[in-house]
């Protein structure tokens, strides 16, 4: 009985940490005719689910704070409105040997492919909400660049973006969005 005891005490004082972890977000879509899908600019938003490592709270809104008592800097800080620790995550080269931090663009139909990288510690993002915000994607033959505002398609009730290709003469679309946030 002493042994499981102190098992379960080394397990909480385990848990307390705030390990570093890295997290690779990855994306599917359905293309059709189009190639090089990505947010529109470098100021897109992310919209996650966020879960606190400490307490295993699961919050759906992000509040954002300064980070306390730290010099370093983070691209998201967040505090946990349950047990009020502080816990932060920064984005992290997501190709090899690379320095950027811009997400990859999409271009392989149906198979999910890297997106993003992240740097947590002390939260879990366990859903990446795709559905969001202003992409941009190009004709898969013709380079024609175009537009899609996810939220403008959300408020008609749309979950695919379609449109048409007047350089390629054909219909062009997005559907079957996925996403999975998975330990990098």
């Amino acid at each position: 009985m002493v042994v499981s005891t102190r098992l379960i005490l080394c397990w909480i004082e385990l848990t307390a940490v705030s390990f570093p972890q890295k997290l690779r977000v990855s994306i599917s879509m359905e293309l059709e005719g189009v190639t090089n899908v990505r947010p529109a600019d470098d100021d897109y938003e992310y919209f996650f689910t966020v879960m606190c490592s400490s307490c295993r709270e699961v919050h759906p809104k992000t509040d954002e704070h300064e980070i306390s008592g730290s010099k370093g800097s983070a691209n998201f800080v967040w505090r946990c409105t349950n047990c009020k620790k502080e816990h932060s995550a920064s984005f992290l080269p997501s190709a090899p040997k690379s320095k950027s931090t811009a997400p990859l663009p999409y271009s392989s139909s149906s198979q999910f492919s890297s997106f993003v990288t992240l740097d947590c510690r002390g939260l879990e993002f366990t859903e990446f909400h795709l559905r969001r915000g202003k992409w941009v994607c190009e004709g898969e033959d013709s380079g024609k660049a175009f537009q899609i505002d996810w939220d403008e398609l959300a408020q008609e009730g749309e979950e695919r973006w379609d449109d048409y290709d007047e350089d390629k003469g054909e219909t062009v679309g997005v559907s079957e969005l996925k996403s999975k946030v998975e330990r990098a």
